[in-house]
């Protein structure tokens, strides 16, 4: 499986025959199958399980099942409209077959892994035909993707990985029609790549020739330019020209405003640091767990080998497409670049590096760790024929080591691998006895436990913190304006107060936590103390914390936690459920 000859006369890592490149491809295909087990063994622990960003973007597709679901909801309406057409259509197409998408939802990240896998395996092929090093760049990108939740939550963002990866191998393979597929399936999955495949297409009419800069002489590089690029404009127009309900988008401006885009903010996006700015978190060019495992930060050599590549005999089996690697690398600097002078029309910044890079740097890696083994191996001492066995015991030796840390060890050492951020729901009676009520019923509450209702009830909650999406102004205008609304009334000495809220948004039952009317609540609860300990202190919701928490400080009692007692219809360990119209009858 690993030979040690070359022409070149150095032992080599792999060999370049069909048996050795089907073994190490099946082998990746079975670590990426073996990591996709281990998630779904935690999306399915338990009946109430559901991914943290299905809990936005999956639950409304339960509609897909039942068009009576979540009637004129603000929230279902919102990621309904924003979900790209071709995520959408996957989920009903399913769900015409009577698979619900939350169940879709679980299977659906082993699958674009295992396409993921192949088509990276097949693009370092291309790159460098050393099997081998194929099999290490699909270890490492399947380690990457599955310590953050990009693929585990199956939402349009997973998509990237096998359409831009299918996308790379067929621009290196040549094959057009497959191409401008790749291209078009990104426009309606992940719309943002579709400016980086671009970006490829056009830096690759640009080659490096006796020592300048020129444009290639090839008829294929400007067919494939033009054919792409017009796939690639076709696909956008529609959202260029499509007229949102929730318009417009937030402007830089709007967003220093809010405290929602500042240190503990729900989309942080400033936090007064300019090397993380432009370095790390939703601004920057390495979004977090960008290179993990460690042996990503191979990747930083390969340019220094590439200058000594006369003396690196391995590197003789570099393609010419290793130059893709540094398209991909400008294509994606200038997006991130764009997104940043036009914030925030592009969306988020990292969205066009945190992707892209990904793959270039498990590429990378994988080369260089391919000639550190070919050295290795190369060496005087491995290589002299009186060392036989133990030239023999090196490197099974070496190679067995390598694989066992890089493989089983390593990865057992980052917390929570695989990351799936599923969310297990630990109330199922709360659910059981929300899912009893009329589809049409409407919950108030500040708990955290809110956030889950949508998924596991399948009915309407006025707000949540995980809904609190603040990019279109015509939805976050008027989620905040419920949300001030919601804390003043839950916080109001007066039940009048409390009474015109709930007749004002229609609510049918409000939901309680233990300990939700005092100062302490406000400091830890996840939604609102953003807002307490934030420096913005003129925003209303900043105001509004901060004069709450002051009032339950000298023993001010909220009017709604004097109606508990009367009102409440169900007591679930530490949640109550009240009835909204009891409330409103209860005489002040």
């Amino acid at each position: 499986m690993i030979n040690t000859s070359d022409k070149s006369g150095s032992n080599t890592p792999s060999h370049t025959s069909k048996h050795h490149g089907t073994f190490w491809l099946v082998c990746s295909l079975i670590l990426s199958a073996i990591y996709s087990y281990l998630a779904l063994q935690i999306a399915f622990s338990s009946e109430y399980v559901v991914q943290d960003d299905a809990r936005q973007h999956v639950f409304w597709m339960l509609r897909f099942l039942d068009p009576d679901l979540f009637p004129n909801d603000l929230i279902a309406n919102y990621f309904q409209s924003v979900a790209p057409v071709g995520y959408s259509n996957l989920y009903h197409l399913l769900a015409s077959l009577g698979i619900n998408p939350l169940l879709f939802n679980k299977i659906l990240p082993s699958i674009i892994a295992l396409i993921s896998t192949a088509y990276c395996f097949g693009i370092c092929l291309q790159i460098f035909p050393v099997p081998f090093a194929g099999f290490m760049a699909t270890v490492m990108l399947n380690q990457n993707l599955w310590v953050k939740d990009d693929l585990v939550s199956a939402t349009p963002r997973a998509f990237v990985y096998p359409l831009f990866f299918a996308f790379l191998y067929y621009l290196l393979r040549r094959s057009l029609l497959f191409c401008l597929i790749a291209i078009a399936l990104l426009g309606v999955f992940y719309p943002q790549m579709v400016f980086i495949c671009a970006g490829i297409l056009i830096l690759r009419l640009l080659i490096w020739e006796r020592g300048r800069l020129q444009f290639s002489p090839s008829r294929h590089d400007y067919l494939f330019c033009a054919a792409g690029v017009g796939v690639g404009i076709l696909v956008l127009l529609p959202y260029a020209f499509k007229s949102s309900e929730f318009a417009p988008v937030i402007t830089l401006a709007e967003a220093r405003q809010l405290p929602e885009f500042f240190s503990g903010g729900r989309s942080q996006f400033f936090n007064g640091n300019p090397w993380y700015y432009f370095l790390g978190g939703r601004s920057g060019i390495f979004p977090r767990f960008f290179w993990t495992p460690i042996t990503l930060y191979l990747s930083a050599l390969l340019p220094i080998l590439l200058l000594v590549r006369s003396h690196v005999p391995l590197l003789r089996k570099l393609t010419r497409e290793i130059v893709l690697l540094l398209q991909i690398v400008l294509a994606s600097f200038f997006m991130f670049f764009a997104a940043h002078a036009l914030l925030f029309k592009l969306h988020l910044p990292s969205r066009y590096t945190g992707h892209s890079l990904r793959i270039v740097v498990a590429i990378s890696a994988a080369i260089v760790l391919a000639i550190i083994l070919d050295t290795v191996l190369s060496t005087k001492f491995v290589q002299n024929k009186i060392y036989g066995y133990i030239q023999r015991i090196c490197v099974l030796g070496f190679i067995f080591i390598l694989i066992i840390l890089l493989l089983f060890y390593y990865p057992l050492l980052l917390n929570k691998f695989p990351k799936t951020s599923y969310k297990v729901g630990n109330f199922p009676q709360l659910y059981e006895f929300l899912q009893k009520q009329p589809q049409d019923t409407l919950i108030a509450s500040i708990a955290e436990e809110s956030n889950n209702l949508p998924t596991f009830s399948q009915r309407s909650i006025l707000v949540g913190r995980e809904y609190a999406i603040p990019y279109h102004l015509g939805y976050y205008n008027e989620f905040r304006q419920r949300m001030i609304e919601l804390i003043q009334a839950h916080y109001s000495p007066n039940l009048e107060d409390v009474t015109k809220f709930i007749n004002k948004y229609g609510i049918d039952l409000w939901m309680l936590e233990s300990g939700a009317f005092t100062a302490d609540y406000i400091q830890n609860n996840t939604w609102l103390k953003q807002y307490f300990y934030s420096k913005l202190t003129e925003d209303e919701l900043v105001k509004l914390t901060n004069n709450i928490f002051k009032n339950l400080q000298q023993g001010n009692i909220p009017a709604l936690s004097k109606v508990v007692t009367n009102c409440i219809v169900a007591e679930i360990e530490n949640y109550m459920v009240l009835d909204a119209k009891c409330i409103t009858q209860t005489k002040p």
